[in-house]
């Protein structure tokens, strides 16, 4: 089993705390929930992260910027843009980051 820790970021409370319920409901994932970007780099320094899903309302250059400092601070950090669809989709997008685990 591979054991992940996730930052969710977006602007839907409601959205980000069932991306978080959907997580967690896997052994060994843990999932950090934010609605302020700004709160990521500091998580980052304080946390070991090994995927960021970016949910709904960010802008575009935020999840640019995402994107960019996050491969900075650890090149081995994955980042989803996850656009809905379900918990199908959202563990096969988790899942395709890692082909070489079994989860």
């Amino acid at each position: 089993m591979k054991l992940l820790n996730f930052v969710v970021i977006g602007k839907n409370v409601d959205i980000l705390n069932t991306l978080k319920r959907l997580i967690e409901n896997n052994t060994g994932w843990t999932a950090y929930v934010m609605d302020d970007e700004n709160e990521l780099k500091t998580y980052l320094n304080n946390h070991p992260v090994d995927v960021i899903i970016l949910s709904s309302g960010l802008p575009e250059f935020t999840e640019i910027g995402i994107k960019a400092y996050a491969l900075c601070v650890d090149d081995h950090i994955k980042v989803i843009q996850h656009f809905g669809g379900g918990s199908g989709l959202l563990k096969n997008e988790i899942y395709s980051l890692f082909p070489n685990y079994e989860f």
